[in-house]
């Protein structure tokens, strides 16, 4: 049986997250004490590294499963969700079952937006919520959660029954759904347990850098998903997301720029969004769509992006 699900290519990904792993065990060891530019330079790395672990390592994943194996993608997972602090297994239950089936949605008759992370969700007559609201909020959200999981080791970080909302997101099926909330129990255990041991060796490593920079890598995860929505038109399939096609930024990120091609086929493996974009966009009448000059991540300096939610439909699917 191959060890690769769908290209060896995959094992790039899966070592970047154990270098992740590494490098932060071995800073924490080897913490001697401050210096401004060496507390700058370990919170600058650690947030790059664990916000393109979100955006791009555990994203893929989290989609498309490296391994034939189930037990080498249960381990993935874990190495994955000591590196984003935050379950892996969580994280595809939200993303997967949430975001990818409600699409950014607007916000509906009942006040709010299916999709919890829509970038309408606090939004006003019809538009996009602020950016900084948005990005902090998100963050502030998300380390609250961290903190609960943290409380948590009471019992051994089962999901408990005050979470609703990950409990009707896990499979409605046996055996399914014993696994995917075992498979969220190991992955807190993984992220807590790896918190606790990096404050072991340096607890000022861990209040100093470790929490700056993953709050900091928050807030950069929410910039992307803002810029990644921010103008597209949720009423249509095929204008839902914003794509940037710069080479340089797609084989440093495994193709993460098709982001409209990634919503039109999001169990497709990254190598073949290409291919996707030629069979479903690229000759497509499709109407108006949003294609950036720069990475969501710089979204902010794009300017001149159409807003396509603002624009009548009959108006949007005018070529």
């Amino acid at each position: 049986m191959p060890l690769w699900r769908h290209s060896p290519k995959d094992a790039v990904l899966f070592g970047f997250s154990v270098v992740q792993l590494a490098v932060m065990i071995l800073l924490a060891a080897r913490w001697s004490g401050f210096s401004l530019a060496g507390w700058a330079g370990q919170v600058a790395l650690v947030t790059a590294m664990t916000a393109y672990n979100i955006i791009v390592v555990s994203h893929l994943f989290t989609h498309v499963p490296w391994f034939t194996s189930a037990r080498l993608n249960a381990v993935a997972s874990v190495v994955n969700s000591a590196c984003i602090g935050q379950s892996a297994q969580s994280y595809e239950l939200s993303h997967v079952r949430n975001h990818h089936r409600f699409n950014n949605d607007p916000v509906g008759p009942d006040g709010t937006t299916r999709d919890t992370t829509s970038t309408y969700r606090d939004g006003q007559d019809g538009d996009h919520a602020p950016l900084l609201p948005y990005i902090f909020k998100g963050a502030w959200d998300t380390l609250l959660d961290r903190g609960r999981e943290l409380l948590a080791v009471r019992r051994l970080w089962r999901v408990g029954a005050a979470e609703g909302r990950l409990l009707d997101l896990a499979a409605r099926r046996e055996p399914r759904r014993t696994v995917e909330l075992r498979q969220v129990q190991a992955d807190r255990a993984a992220h807590c347990l790896t918190l606790a041991g990096c404050a072991v060796l340096s607890w000022q490593w861990t209040v100093f850098c470790y929490l700056p920079a993953f709050s900091a890598a928050l807030v950069l995860v929410n910039v992307q998903n803002y810029y990644r929505h921010y103008g597209a038109d949720p009423s249509r399939r095929t204008a839902d997301a914003v794509s940037h096609y710069g080479r340089l930024y797609n084989l440093l990120t495994f193709n993460d720029g098709y982001h409209q091609e990634h919503h039109l086929s999001p169990a497709t493996h990254w190598s073949q969004l290409p291919a996707v974009y030629e069979r479903r966009l690229a000759a497509a009448d499709t109407g108006p769509r949003i294609v950036s000059p720069v990475p969501a991540m710089l979204g902010f300096l794009d300017r001149s992006r159409p807003l396509l939610h603002r624009i009548p439909d009959e108006d949007a699917r005018r070529p």
